[in-house]
């Protein structure tokens, strides 16, 4: 296995910064250079830490001209010419947005680093037309047309989600310093915009009537990102290393990885895409840990969901229509569009008959970190105090100990504040799934539904538990179900024994009341 020293790009967003210190980069440049020469004016949105800026950053040095920062890559080999362009490149998430000086000002900062190098003119009295002028006289004085990189156009937008007023003003001033872009296409040699969201990119830029929409294209799935092949022949010895570190072979290191964080899939034929800020991290601490969940809550899409009261089962799988959610968010009031276009779900499948899409959870590092950020808006209660139920609850079940498990179950629920006890059914419902899905990181769940619906499963290494809660009902009547309808069935054919927990959750009492623990008879086969 390689010994040599492997910086990983945690962080770094700057092509050139990553090549002249030698960063790993997995080579994306044969991709970029089809984007390039293809169209002129694209839009790409992807979840953040994707690499969409250095993407960016990448597109600049191709475009001024930088052939040996490229030495090594598929660009050396694609590109003859090698011209040098002007390039106007701004980034967005430069600072943060609470009012609207807060763009002016990075919007004139620009403008004065440009107008350093082009020149300023009598009569450019506003943003718009000092714009104009700048992107005119590049032209001029270079004799070539002008490449525009707009990097998290969105920024502004996705700060003020919660101030309707100011994120309206906001939006204004950026159509009005964007609409020059049109009249000057004559100067322009390739425009691209890059965002988390669609947010307002329509009326932002809707002059731009060549724009083309590459965030679904199949061609550029893996321009961020990445692949299963880039995985297993770039960064082999990052897996061998991540692998012996915690003591896996090869492929078991592939396949924890593959749990963990891979599964996005961005397009109707998309190949599996890893997310990139992750892996790195994971290589770095040789650990397989939640990095890209812990840079950011999304605080705001939890208060939506609980105000229109959305079923978070329906998040593990989802059918709906490309243009449910991959369409503007202008005012947010459907959490699927943004929690898609933020990377909490992501394509799991493509009906071509009925030009549908499944969305699910991309993987383990997603799911377990959003319900986790769930759990403290459903239980009043700090998630270190759920997670230390959840853990004790598997704990129990791996010693066989069944009955302290429900006699924990019991008291968890008892622990929850009074203020919560006009909560609906749904509500607990919701509560139950939350505990087993969060039981899933640590041994093999199936939750089915919830409450009173169908089976939720729990797998140890000897036993297999088939749990049953009904709500206001009888334990006895919870077990019936188990049997009657045939939840551990499918489980009698393996050597584990199989343990039929049915249980009742008394609303009035805000707690599991009673349950029958039943062990199903021993496997013959």
């Amino acid at each position: 296995m390689e010994k040599t020293l492997r910086r990983y790009p945690i962080g770094i967003q700057n092509f050139e910064q990553l090549r002249n210190n030698h960063y790993v980069y997995v080579d994306k440049t044969a991709l970029i250079y089809q984007l390039a020469n293809t169209n002129t004016v694209y839009f790409r949105s992807r979840p953040r830490r994707f690499g969409k800026s250095l993407l960016v950053s990448t597109l600049d040095a191709y475009f001024q001209g930088k052939r040996e920062l490229f030495q090594g890559l598929a660009m050396e080999r694609l590109e003859k010419e090698w011209n040098v362009y002007p390039v106007l490149h701004i980034d967005f998430s430069m600072t943060k947005y609470t009012e609207l000086f807060d763009l002016q000002e990075q919007l004139n900062l620009n403008l004065l680093d440009w107008e350093k190098i082009y020149g300023s003119a009598e009569g450019e009295d506003t943003p718009a037309a000092r714009f104009r002028g700048i992107i005119r006289r590049a032209y001029e004085q270079t004799g070539k047309q002008v490449v525009i990189l707009i990097d998290e156009y969105d920024a502004p937008l996705l700060d003020s989600n919660h101030h309707i007023e100011l994120q309206d003003k906001l939006r204004n001033e950026m159509r009005k310093f964007f609409s020059p872009l049109k009249a000057q296409g004559q100067y322009i040699r390739f425009l691209f915009l890059t965002g988390i969201s669609k947010f307002s990119q329509m009326s932002i830029f809707s002059e731009l009537n060549n724009l083309q929409n590459i965030s679904m294209s199949d061609d550029y799935s893996a321009i961020c990102g990445i692949t299963e092949e880039e995985l297993r022949t770039q960064l082999k010895t990052d897996i061998e290393r991540i692998g012996l570190a915690n003591d896996e072979t090869y492929e078991e290191a592939c396949v924890h990885l593959k749990k963990q964080y891979d599964g996005y899939h961005f397009s109707k034929q998309c190949e599996d895409i890893y997310n990139p800020f992750s892996l790195f991290n994971a290589f770095a601490q040789k650990s397989y840990e939640n990095y890209w969940f812990s840079t950011g809550t999304p605080t705001f899409l939890i208060k939506l969901l609980q105000k229109i009261n959305f079923n978070i089962r329906d998040l593990e799988h989802m059918d709906t229509k490309a243009e449910d959610f991959d369409k503007a968010t202008e005012h947010i009031s459907d959490p699927i569009p943004i929690l898609y276009q933020s990377g909490y779900l992501t394509i799991k499948g493509y009906n071509p008959l009925f030009r549908s899409y499944t969305l699910g959870y991309p993987n383990e590092e997603v799911k377990i970190g959003f319900l986790e950020s769930l759990i403290p808006s459903y239980l009043d209660q700090p998630t270190r105090e759920s997670n230390f139920y959840v853990m004790s609850f598997v704990k129990d079940l791996m010693k066989g100990d069944v009955e302290s498990c429900m006699i924990r179950t019991r008291s968890f629920f008892a622990s929850i504040p009074n203020d919560l006890n006009n909560k609906s059914e749904k509500h607990y419902q919701t509560i139950f799934y939350l505990i087993f899905r969060l039981m899933g990181q640590y041994v093999e769940t199936e939750v089915k539904s919830a409450i009173g619906r169908t089976d939720v499963v729990v797998k140890m290494q000897d036993a297999i538990y088939v749990f049953e809660f009904k709500m206001d009902g009888t334990a006895k009547e919870a077990l019936a179900q188990i049997n009657s309808k045939g939840y551990a069935i499918p489980y009698e054919a393996d050597k584990r024994k199989v343990v039929k927990i049915g249980a009742n959750f008394n609303s009035g009492m805000r707690t599991v009341e009673e349950w029958i623990i039943e062990e199903a008879p021993e496997n013959k086969v």
